[in-house]
């Protein structure tokens, strides 16, 4: 790549360091890039595309700080020894920069911000008493590593997972609209629709709606069933958002129902 940039014959470690700035960006927007893309093809599963985006998150904000660097010395200094490309140069290491900052960005994305409360859990529920029971879709878990039996995952139980749900996510709770059932249940699944959702079955006399929504990023299947029920002031409705695989979502799952209950 060396001889494919112009240097000035006084300075000729500009372009060598813009050079080494540029390179290592682009490896760090790669390796992010590749984390899913791999997923996506089929040629590694999840864990390894997690490691991936660990070793990026780890080094793709230093390596974004110092092209960044980079990019302010070469144009400066290139300026000031009036060497020739200095301002290409200094462009280089700035798309080095960009290009990291950019593969940082995807693994800090999963990482809970100051003061959020994130517990390490995979199935969320409005009804922690009684949660909502999937049927339809267990066939399509028959190989997931999670479980759909509410508390049933390693080091986890029923109250514990309630507790740590209810703590984290105060305000998915159960939901009572004033429509009839029948009315509630058809709004249930025009949300389902809008949010992109696989409807998997719906069964408006048991008042039960399962879906699979696929994350965008990693590919991962997560699956929802709500369950709507008829009640003395109007309707309830109740949702429950469970991963197939990982012991935490980063808040997907609560995301995911906060998302439907505001389309409800």
């Amino acid at each position: 790549m060396s001889n494919s940039i112009d240097r000035g014959s006084s300075s000729p470690w500009l372009g060598w360091l813009a050079e080494l700035a540029l390179v290592a960006g682009l490896a760090m927007g790669g390796v992010s890039l590749a984390s899913a893309l791999g997923i996506w093809l089929g040629l590694w599963d999840f864990r390894t595309g997690f490691a991936m985006l660990q070793f990026v998150g780890e080094f793709g904000r230093p390596v974004a700080a110092a092209a960044l660097v980079a990019s302010v010395a070469v144009y400066w200094l290139g300026r000031r020894q009036a060497a020739d490309g200095a301002t290409r140069h200094a462009a280089l290491a700035l798309i080095g920069a960009i290009a990291a900052g950019l593969g940082y960005y995807v693994p800090a994305s999963y990482v809970p911000g100051e003061g959020e409360n994130i517990p390490p859990i995979h199935d969320i529920s409005t009804d922690t008493a009684n949660p909502p029971e999937f049927v339809a879709v267990l066939t399509l878990r028959a190989d997931a590593p999670n479980t759909t039996v509410y508390g049933g995952s390693a080091d986890m139980t029923p109250e514990r997972l309630a507790e740590l749900t209810t703590g984290a996510y105060p305000d998915l709770t159960t939901r009572t609209f004033s429509d009839p059932p029948d009315a509630v249940f058809e709004r249930a699944l025009v949300a389902v629709e809008g949010l992109g959702w696989e409807l998997v079955a719906q069964a408006p006399a048991e008042g039960r709606i399962e879906a699979t929504d696929t994350t965008f990023w990693y590919r991962f299947k997560d699956d929802v069933v709500i369950r709507i029920q008829p009640a003395a002031n109007g309707t309830t409705v109740d949702a429950r958002s469970v991963s197939r695989v990982g012991r935490g979502d980063a808040g997907t799952n609560a995301r995911r129902l906060r998302a439907f209950f505001d389309a409800l």
